[in-house]
């Protein structure tokens, strides 16, 4: 039997977010893409017209607050939404620790209880 209770079962929690970012295989020019979720283990988002696959090792960059952040990570997951478009998940292996504290600062805020809700 699934699991039906609703309970998270990912690993880090996940805040959305709708931010321009950029990416790239590494050594290789930046493309912009649109941030969908982020985490302290990755970020997801969605690309038009560039082709994708599972364990392509990308860099991303984006801003958390008023921090750029550049991190490398792994293709863990490609999902076509079109002909066109590609929404993709990347976990982060590769993240300068002071990189790592700022985003960390960043989600876990999001995820307190307001007056103890």
């Amino acid at each position: 039997m699934g699991e039906s209770d609703g309970s998270e079962r990912r690993k880090y929690h996940r805040v959305g977010t709708d931010q321009v970012i950029s990416f790239a295989e590494v050594d290789q020019a930046d493309q912009l893409a649109v941030s969908k979720n982020l985490s302290t283990g990755g970020i997801s988002f969605e690309v038009v017209g560039v082709e994708i696959n599972l364990g392509d090792i990308l860099r991303v960059t984006f801003n958390v607050e008023h921090h750029t952040i550049v991190a490398t990570g792994r293709v863990v997951w490609a999902t076509d939404t079109d002909p066109i478009t590609q929404e993709v998940g990347i976990e982060f292996y590769e993240i300068d620790p002071e990189s790592a504290r700022r985003l960390e600062e960043a989600i876990e805020p999001a995820l307190t209880p307001v007056d103890g809700y």
